[in-house]
Parts: C-alpha cells; structure tokens; sequence
C-alpha cells in the first residue's frame, strides 16, 4: 500500500489524524475535513491509498449511514421505521422485535444491556462480540420482523429506513445514553412515569437495582435531557 511521503507534524493530514482521536463522535466530519485536504493540497496521485485504523473499522456505503465495526465494546443503536408510521404501535409487535435482538445478540455472543421500543424506532445498548457481526445482526432482524409488521399491518414498503450506531467512550457517554433509552418513552410522550411503559428493560433494573440505584442514576448523568444523537441527527428519536 502505497504511503505518501508529505505529511509533516504541521500538516493539514496530521492535523486531521489528530482529530481522528474523536472519531467515533464526528466520524463524518472527519472524513468531509480529510477528503478536502488530500484535493486541495495535491498531496498525493490518484493512486495514493491511505487507511488509518480507525477507517478499517468504518464501513461506509452508498444511501446509508457509516457503521463502526468494533470487537467487544458497547455500542448504542437506534433504528426507525420508514416515514416514522407508527407501525410498531402493536404490543405483539413490539414484543417480537425484542425476541429477535435477544436471539440474533445470544447466536452472535452479543450481550444486550437495555432495549426500549416505540410505535416508530427503538434503542438498544448492548456489548460486541465480534463487531463484524452487527450487520448480519441487523439485517436477519429487519428482515424477519418487516415480514411480520407487513403481515400484520398490510403497509406499504419498505417497512424500515435505517439503523444508526454509536461506540460511547467512556462510562459518561455510556450512562447518559442508557438514561436517554430509558427516558424516551417518557420524552416522546407514551407517559408520564417509566412504571407505565412496559416496552423496555427498565423494569428488569428496577427489579434488580431498586429504586434509589435508578434515582442516582438518573441524577448523577443528567445530560440525557439534552443529548443530541449526532448519528441521527436528521431525525428526532
């Protein structure tokens, strides 16, 4: 593989790779930033390659969002219906699709950690085996369960539109997240109390934490009430 001979500590290219050390939260700006500087400085031919490690992990492809493929970290994951109908609104339904994370995340050595799922999207928190295997994870459940939410519902297709990744990187970004998944039915208006929304694991916590576990949680990671998912950001989930 080819390496270019020009980058030097003061170069537009180093200082992208010193960026890259917050890749996971602005992957796509990161790479928009690279692509304008390898054109606008000429720093090497067309046929000059360069993959940083980060990149070999990234996969990118045409009409859909970069996934990060990473062995044995958490990842948070939120996918949504197509045109946001509510075509999840079935409680049958809802239960179904969880039955298929937990199945597809046990076959793969996946472990998921919270789950919440609404009448358009859901979120799920889990920890990676093998990273490779979030894509066949993905796919087998969207495609089982469009098969059902068709049956069921008679809708249009597509039933899904995508599924948005993020790597938290430290315990804050991972306990602010959970707070959000947890909080989202509540955010999105379902109700008024976690207690009343039976789609989530925030009940299997509260059994197994208790309540003062859950208020500390909730007030020692406040962030959530503002959090912003960048992945996603076109859309409000």
């Amino acid at each position: 593989m080819q390496k270019c001979n020009f980058c030097t500590p003061d170069s537009p290219l180093a200082k992208i790779k010193f960026l890259h050390s917050g890749f996971a939260a602005c992957k796509n700006v990161i790479f928009a930033l690279r692509t304008r500087c390898l054109q606008k400085y000429n720093f090497c031919t067309p046929d000059t390659v360069f993959y940083t490690a980060e990149e070999k992990m990234l996969k990118r492809y045409i009409h859909t969002p970069a996934h990060l493929f990473i062995d044995d970290t958490s990842y948070f994951i939120t996918g949504a219906i197509y045109r946001k109908r509510p075509l999840l609104n079935s409680p049958s339904l809802k239960l179904g699709l969880f039955e298929l994370f937990q199945g597809y995340f046990d076959k793969h050595g996946w472990e998921l950690h919270h789950w919440v799922i609404l009448d358009n999207h859901y979120h799920l928190i889990g920890r990676s085996r093998k990273g490779k295997d979030l894509s066949a994870i993905m796919r087998n459940v969207h495609i089982l369960s469009a098969k059902e939410i068709h049956k069921a519902t008679c809708c249009e297709k597509p039933v899904w539109w995508n599924y948005w990744d993020y790597c938290p990187r430290n315990e804050k970004e991972h306990m602010t997240r959970a707070n959000y998944l947890l909080f989202n039915p509540v955010r999105h208006g379902y109700v008024r109390s976690l207690h009343d929304y039976p789609f989530s694991g925030f009940h299997k916590l509260y059994t197994e934490h208790g309540r003062e576990a859950l208020v500390r949680q909730f007030r020692e990671y406040p962030d959530y009430k503002s959090l912003v998912l960048h992945e996603a950001m076109e859309d409000d989930f």
